[in-house]
């Protein structure tokens, strides 16, 4: 049986099947489905999982980048020109990813995409040449970051490099050196692997059990089983929500007892929906946006506002969704930027010339080779009540 957690302030309602308060346009004048947008409606592409495993984030996401727009619209917009987000649904899949991307490419043509999930769906996206070709920008996506300075890939948040060194760092204070590696094993798992064995090393701690799960799955009962013999102290999980929490579940139901700390991909709010608070207890996760929940931060605070003024939404304010918030401030920056006429081909160019952007602490900076615009990374953990602290 799995339980409800207040892991959040507030309740964390039952996301719908079909996310209403995302409020997606998929229809826009075909006047302005060029390239250049002068004083016009300039559309944001996102492909990403509106159903499947991970469907609940990639629909926070959205729905953070939708209130972002929405707000600046109603402001007037950026130089003239208001936004509009067009969303594809690829279940997680990453062929599906490949498909949608091009689809909505040629019939919404978009100025810049966001919003993408999964390490496999990014690399197929990337190996297609579907950005290359299209010369279109990709800005904000979650998955195992490895990519400092691929063409037309920008990632918002920091990279594994810094969630796994911020984790291994806090570990060696406290004591903890003999350390578990849960991971998925697809196309960057030796990435993964190397980032891993290079944080540990940095920190003078060890990594000495590693284990994995298939890609796209939550079988996680060979790790569990890997994880049970070797009796680490610590387990690193980089993986997302879904075969986090399945980890998660058996591994604490085989009587495991090692501490758990989960790169930012797990996501709590999903964790939150599968296990209880006896479970999650004292999981640690990285985080790579500020809260969304402590209105101290002027990021947070501007998500709330536009939250409270959108009225009553499916999806509960969340760490995913602050992240959508985020991308969508670079892109209305970037934007800005252009001036008059704004160009999908000027995109890149922009982007990386935007230094120190201050999305309101949190600051986002680009340059040529560097494509990873941030190195913010701080731990929360889940106390025996079900409330986060960092």
């Amino acid at each position: 049986m799995t339980h409800q957690v207040d892991v959040v302030t507030q309740k964390v309602s039952q996301v719908q099947s079909t996310p209403r308060s995302v409020r997606l346009s998929l229809a826009v004048a075909t006047a302005v489905f060029m390239t250049v947008a002068q004083g016009g409606q300039i559309v944001v592409g996102q492909v990403g999982p509106m159903s499947g495993l991970e469907a609940g984030q990639g629909r926070a996401y959205a729905a953070g980048m939708q209130l972002l727009f929405d707000t600046v619209n109603k402001a007037g917009g950026a130089n003239g020109n208001t936004f509009t987000l067009a969303t594809r649904d690829d279940g997680g899949r990453p062929e599906d990813t490949v498909n949608a991307t091009r689809r909505l490419i040629a019939e919404e043509r978009p100025l810049v995409l966001a919003g993408y999930f999964g390490n496999r769906n990014i690399t197929s996206l990337v190996e297609s040449g579907i950005l290359e070709k299209n010369k279109i920008a990709l800005l904000g996506y979650r998955a195992t970051d490895l990519r400092a300075s691929t063409p037309y890939l920008y990632s918002i948040r920091a990279g594994l490099h810094d969630e796994i060194g911020k984790i291994a760092q806090h570990l060696a204070t406290i004591g903890i050196t003999r350390l578990g590696l849960f991971y998925e094993d697809g196309p960057d798992a030796a990435g993964v692997i190397a980032a891993s064995d290079e944080a540990a090393a940095k920190a003078h701690v060890a990594i000495m059990a590693k284990a994995s799960y298939p890609p796209g799955t939550t079988r996680v009962a060979r790790a569990v089983e890997v994880f049970a013999k070797a009796s680490p102290q610590a387990i690193i999980m980089v993986s997302n929500g879904a075969p986090a929490a399945a980890f998660i579940e058996q591994y604490r139901a085989s009587g495991g007892s090692a501490q758990l700390f989960a790169s930012s991909n797990a996501d709590v709010e999903q964790l939150s929906k599968r296990l209880g608070k006896e479970q999650l207890q004292g999981v640690a996760i990285a985080q790579v946006t500020p809260s969304p929940y402590r209105i101290s931060s002027r990021l947070a605070k501007e998500l709330n506002d536009a939250a409270e003024r959108a009225g009553k939404l499916d999806l509960p304010v969340s760490f995913a969704m602050m992240e959508g918030f985020i991308a969508a401030k670079v892109i209305v920056e970037a934007v800005r930027r252009q001036n008059a006429k704004v160009t999908r081909e000027a995109m890149p160019a922009t982007l990386e010339s935007i230094g120190n952007y201050d999305a309101g602490d949190y600051v986002v900076a680009f340059k040529p080779g560097m494509h990873v615009g941030s190195r913010y990374v701080e731990l929360s953990i889940v106390s025996s009540t079900g409330k986060i602290r960092q």
